[in-house]
């Protein structure tokens, strides 16, 4: 451990606080010599991250009160720090207290402050997979934190299927899982289409230049468009743009709002690494219980297709709620909307909770 981390270069700094006394960090974590799937390497990859709390370890020294929260497609681990996340799970007597909760929020290779393609490289960036995100994650633990255990995993959308993919690839290193908002096979059918047009376009588009552009193209606005569509429930959309002079407003101030922040090459790149994804084949190798939360105004993953009821069956102590389509719902992001499943999450702490020995 202490090569590692003498490997591993980590610097720290106060961030934002919470409603709790807990200390909080950010840093980032330097892994030196990552290897890709695709054969690339990179000889520092940087992986941004947010600390909330203290690790606790048990009488064989083994930290027992960490919980690794995982963030979705072209977001990080910012997307946490607000309200309806961290309002309702970090503060004191909440699920995820972090007065007594280790809470560690990653950046996702090619998200957030992590290394990603417009840091320099742009297209000669390493095509990296969800594998590759998991191996980081695990590295940014084991290496530069000293974590060797975690009390939960848990992710929304991208994140989800973080964790599906965590509960095969290191079955014995957590005692619970909670993805939300995704669905344990291949992206497949309109998910998939969705995904391929905003690569297609950008692409496509002469504006890119093989990733080597001075100005953002003009492609990089359907992902935008894109993202609108999918992320919320038709209903809510209704209400809000319900005649076309509003439909365009809406649409056309959410673009305008995204681009403003967005890059081409890191959108192309997030959205081609879930090529690696599909957990079907090995879900039975998970082992902690697993939580799987869905909303049933998913447009990305609507129950209509039977998947989560199916697959879930294969997962030995695997359950599945889909939350039923209501006023506190809004599609999609539901999974930020803690207040709408946070109960659940304290059933699946309570259930696997762990006792030290005598």
């Amino acid at each position: 451990m202490q090569n590692s981390l003498r490997r591993t270069l980590l610097s720290l700094a106060v961030a934002v606080s919470l409603p709790s006394p807990a200390r909080a960090l950010e840093g980032d974590a330097s892994l030196a010599s990552f290897r890709f799937a695709s054969g690339e390497s990179l000889a520092v990859l940087r992986i941004h991250f947010r600390a909330f709390g203290v690790p606790e370890r048990d009488r064989a020294g083994h930290v027992r009160n960490a919980v690794l929260v995982l963030h979705g497609t072209t977001g990080s681990g910012a997307q946490f720090m607000n309200v309806n996340f961290a309002g309702e799970l970090f503060g004191l007597g909440q699920p995820l207290d972090t007065a007594r909760t280790y809470v560690i929020l990653p950046d996702g290779i090619g998200h957030g402050r992590s290394s990603k393609p417009s840091d320099a490289l742009r297209a000669r960036f390493p095509r990296y997979r969800y594998g590759d995100m998991i191996v980081a994650q695990y590295r940014l633990l084991t290496e530069a934190l000293g974590v060797d255990h975690l009390r939960l995993v848990m992710g929304t959308s991208m994140g989800g299927m973080h964790t599906w993919m965590w509960g095969e690839r290191y079955p014995d290193f957590m005692d619970a899982l909670m993805p939300l908002a995704s669905l344990p096979t291949q992206i497949a059918g309109r998910n998939c289409v969705w995904r391929r047009m905003v690569i297609d376009a950008i692409r496509n588009d002469p504006e890119w230049r093989g990733g080597e552009y001075a100005t953002e193209p003009q492609s990089l606005r359907l992902a935008g468009q894109m993202l609108w569509l999918m992320s919320s429930n038709p209903l809510i959309r209704q209400r809000q743009a319900p005649s076309r002079a509003a439909a365009d407003s809406a649409i056309d101030a959410f673009v305008a709002n995204y681009v403003k922040t967005a890059d081409a090459n890191d959108v192309l790149y997030a959205l081609e690494a879930s090529g690696d994804y599909d957990p079907a084949p090995d879900l039975p190798r998970i082992r902690a219980p697993l939580l799987a939360i869905n909303s049933a105004d998913d447009l990305i993953n609507p129950p209509e297709l039977g998947v989560l009821e199916r697959e879930i069956a294969r997962v030995p102590k695997g359950r599945a709620i889909v939350i039923p389509m209501s006023e506190q719902t809004v599609g999609h992001g539901t999974h930020t909307r803690a207040a709408v499943w946070k109960q659940h999450l304290e059933e699946l702490l309570r259930d696997t909770e762990k006792k030290d020995g005598p």
